[in-house]
């Protein structure tokens, strides 16, 4: 493989790794919550395959006001003489929400795996599963015999003394009717036949039209968006009070751990290694008095004697503190005192020196530059 197949495979790969580490962080959150195709199980206003929207309007197409609801509290203030109040297992019911479902007026239609089902339905046992398929009703209940076969199981169920069993499985039915309080409820073992996908087999239509048109108004307990307020309150399940982060839909946490992912390889991307430092060679090297002594021209064209003169007396205090024991931060007027002591010399001439006026001419400046470097001498040699 010859450098430039290398290199192009190099980037190739670079550019690929990126999509590839997007693509995954894309379908990662649908391989995590089970490969699901959308939607809510048994909700009236879902039109996917699980949803049970064609059941809505198919009631309501019989004068069946259905209302949906999310909350055991709107359940119950929705509720009454008249009402059927329809529970599925998508309900997210906590004991003390089944409770309340329990004392609301009217009959009660409860369908599939519900949870706390000696609270919505006393009396009834599970006797165990059984396959869902296609069952005979085998018994006289009206709304039973009318629809026929219907695609029923789940799980098998045991009322009480003088309740009435259809579609029989295994040590019991899956269809129970009893009535409990000048209330009827009917508890079913598996409720996929409410749903978009089953709904035109069999009498599956029948039987969960006349089980769930049997009131004029339907109040449908649907699942919440979120199931924390499965209880009707603020609070989760446990009772405590929701964090901030228990509000946050799912989704958007996703959302976030996908953009700091692409953040991190936009980064990586575009981001550019310096490598080691590299010692350039100078095209020309120019020696420090030549330094000077164009910067000495430069003045003289300009006539610039203050500052010719200003740089003088600077490096001379510069190397006159260190010698006279003062910091490098010393001024000017402290400089000449301590140099005047050391040579025994009078402060007013040697602060004139430092500090005094700049030159006239250039034969004062060059003086000035004479009598600096003979200060200097005396300091060193004193």
């Amino acid at each position: 493989m010859t450098a430039r197949t290398s290199g192009r495979a190099r980037r190739t790969a670079w550019v690929t790794l990126p999509v590839v580490l997007v693509l995954v962080t894309a379908v990662l959150p649908l391989l995590l919550t089970g490969g699901q195709s959308g939607g809510r199980a048994l909700d009236p206003a879902d039109t996917s395959l699980n949803g049970s929207a064609a059941l809505a309007r198919l009631l309501e197409a019989h004068g069946v006001e259905v209302v949906r609801v999310e909350t055991p509290g709107a359940a119950v203030a929705a509720a009454g003489p008249q009402t059927l109040l329809l529970v599925t297992e998508a309900s997210f019911l906590n004991r003390d929400a089944a409770r309340r479902i329990a004392e609301a007026p009217g009959d009660r239609l409860v369908a599939g795996s519900v949870p706390d089902l000696d609270v919505l339905a006393s009396g009834v046992r599970r006797q165990g599963p059984v396959r869902t398929r296609s069952r005979a009703p085998q018994c006289t209940l009206r709304e039973a015999a009318l629809a026929g076969d219907a695609y029923t199981g789940g799980t098998s169920l045991a009322g009480p003394p003088g309740a009435t069993g259809c579609y029989p499985a295994g040590d019991g039915n899956t269809l129970v009717r009893y009535t409990a309080d000048g209330h009827t409820v009917t508890v079913l073992g598996d409720a996929s036949f409410m749903t978009n996908l089953r709904l035109a087999e069999d009498g599956n239509a029948a039987l969960a039209l006349n089980l769930a048109g049997a009131r004029p108004k339907l109040v449908w307990l649907a699942e919440p968006d979120d199931p924390d307020e499965a209880g009707g309150t603020g609070e989760g399940t446990d009772g405590q009070a929701r964090s901030l982060g228990d509000l946050i839909p799912g989704g958007v946490k996703w959302a976030v751990v996908q953009l700091v992912v692409a953040v991190a390889l936009t980064a990586l991307w575009r981001g550019r290694r310096l490598g080691p430092v590299v010692v350039e060679r100078l095209p020309v090297v120019v020696r420090a008095a030549e330094t000077v002594e164009g910067r000495g021209r430069l003045y003289r064209s300009r006539r610039a004697r203050d500052r010719a003169a200003l740089a003088l007396r600077a490096a001379a205090a510069d190397r006159l503190a260190p010698r006279l024991g003062l910091p490098r931060t010393a001024t000017a007027d402290e400089i000449a005192v301590a140099a005047a002591a050391r040579t025994g010399r009078d402060p007013e001439p040697v602060l004139a020196l430092l500090c005094g006026p700049p030159p006239g001419d250039d034969t004062a400046l060059v003086a000035l530059a004479a009598h600096l470097d003979t200060l200097e001498r005396q300091v060193r040699d004193s």
